[in-house]
């Protein structure tokens, strides 16, 4: 059973920083990817970043490009999301979601929320002064 759980979330100033965690258990292969997607009150779920566990391939949607970074760290099967320079329209509860054998649809597409198949609980991200 594919498990995703986030963590990190939390209330930064703007212009600050947050690192949310992604820890993946589950998979059977390591041929799959993690995205981090976002939603804030009375909006769609957004695409954010994604990245393919074992060909660390990635991708940005433009709003957070320049301002967000996704690693991966194999050895603790975990994704990360490291978040500077937060404006105060980036806050929303962030979401990790995983789709197994993704034709490399990441680098290809970016992080599209219908494509994934594992979704986890969320964790909020606040920012105010």
């Amino acid at each position: 059973q594919v498990q995703l759980v986030e963590s990190g979330g939390g209330l930064v100033q703007p212009g600050g920083s947050l690192r949310l965690s992604c820890v993946i258990s589950g998979f059977t292969s390591d041929d799959y990817e993690i995205g981090w997607f976002r939603q804030a009150p009375g909006k769609e779920r957004e695409g954010v970043s994604c990245i393919h566990s074992s060909e660390g391939t990635l991708n940005y949607e433009e709003p957070v490009k320049g301002r967000f970074t996704i690693s991966r760290d194999k050895a603790n099967n975990a994704v990360y999301l490291q978040m500077n320079s937060l404006h105060p329209e980036d806050p929303a509860v962030s979401y990790c979601a995983a789709v197994e054998d993704p034709h490399s649809y990441c680098s290809a597409y970016g992080p599209v929320v219908n494509a994934y198949d594992y979704w986890g609980q969320g964790t909020q991200v606040t920012v105010s002064s």
